[in-house]
């Protein structure tokens, strides 16, 4: 499981939990189920956990244990398969967002800017959209969008005009593609930090992702019984902004709303005043840990 993916912050995210032996607990992010193992090991006989995860190398770290139910989707359906498996009043929810180590680790993905394969990075193998499609076939204004949004790129009017010139006289297909269509574009010694801006970019668009993020959040609300947890661990600030604002206001943008008598309206309170982040040591074992905030809330 390690190999596949090491989990950040697990012994802060187990905690925040707060496990009960006979609660329902619901993993929303399985990938190599580290998270989920420590819940079982919490769990008694009367304690359950589902599961979901729409990628489907997921499936092969699942471990055979009654109280674990499978969902093999993205949990932005979160709250009908809940319903479907009779766990509406949850007591902790745990999402841990981004890319498993393992899906940066297989080159045919084409998440990762090491290596050379097609321009893939989707999350689901079934989904439609890749990230080929993307650079291929969006206007520039599009492009502009993305980049600038979501990969906060700064020169990403340019970025989107070469991309959009270059395959005029050849379509971009591979990760070497991408890299020098826009090589000219790279300031000179923040490579890395570039392309990867780039590639979290495409890899939002491609999966949808910080849409997913809001109907979980608010869906999430529905599916905790009052005084259970939500326990939510982001890698960028983009992700990280959206859980900060839906935990302090119960929404995404605006002021909390307020009741006739001035009482804030918000369906979920912070148990913590700032983000947590990982130690100083477990940033030096596992690098993924740098840029991890972790959030808890309670349910009104």
């Amino acid at each position: 499981m390690t190999e596949y993916h090491q989990p950040v912050m697990l012994q802060e995210c187990i905690e925040a939990l707060n496990i009960k032996p006979d609660g329902i607990y619901v993993d929303v992010t399985f990938g190599g189920g580290g998270h989920s193992r420590e819940i079982l090991k919490r769990l008694g006989p009367e304690g359950r956990l589902l599961a979901f995860d729409q990628d489907a190398d997921a499936q092969k770290n699942l471990p055979k244990d009654d109280r674990l139910t499978f969902i093999d989707q993205n949990f932005r359906y979160l709250k009908n398969n809940c319903r479907l498996q009779g766990a509406i009043s949850a007591d902790g929810i745990l999402a841990d967002l981004g890319v498993s180590s393992h899906q940066f680790d297989q080159p045919e993905r084409g998440f990762s800017i090491r290596f050379d394969a097609d321009l893939d990075m989707r999350m689901d193998q079934a989904g439609a959209l890749t990230a080929k499609e993307v650079v291929n076939t969006y206007s520039e204004e599009q492009l502009h969008r993305i980049f600038g949004i979501y990969g906060e790129i700064k020169n990403a009017r340019s970025l989107a005009r070469t991309i959009v010139t270059v395959r005029l006289n050849k379509a971009i297909h591979t990760v070497a593609d991408l890299k020098n269509a826009i090589g000219g574009l790279i300031p000179k010694g923040k490579e890395n930090k570039y392309l990867a801006q780039v590639f979290q970019a495409l890899r939002i668009e491609v999966n949808q992702e910080l849409e997913a993020l809001k109907e979980f959040l608010e869906q999430s609300v529905d599916v905790l019984r009052s005084e259970g947890r939500l326990v939510v661990m982001s890698y960028h600030s983009l992700e990280d902004r959206l859980v900060k604002n839906f935990i302090a206001k119960g929404k995404f943008h605006g002021e909390v709303d307020k009741d006739f008598f001035g009482n804030a309206i918000k369906p979920l309170e912070s148990l913590t005043r700032k983000a947590i982040v990982a130690s100083e040591r477990e940033v030096k074992e596992n690098n993924r840990a740098r840029s991890a905030k972790l959030r808890i809330a309670v349910k009104n």
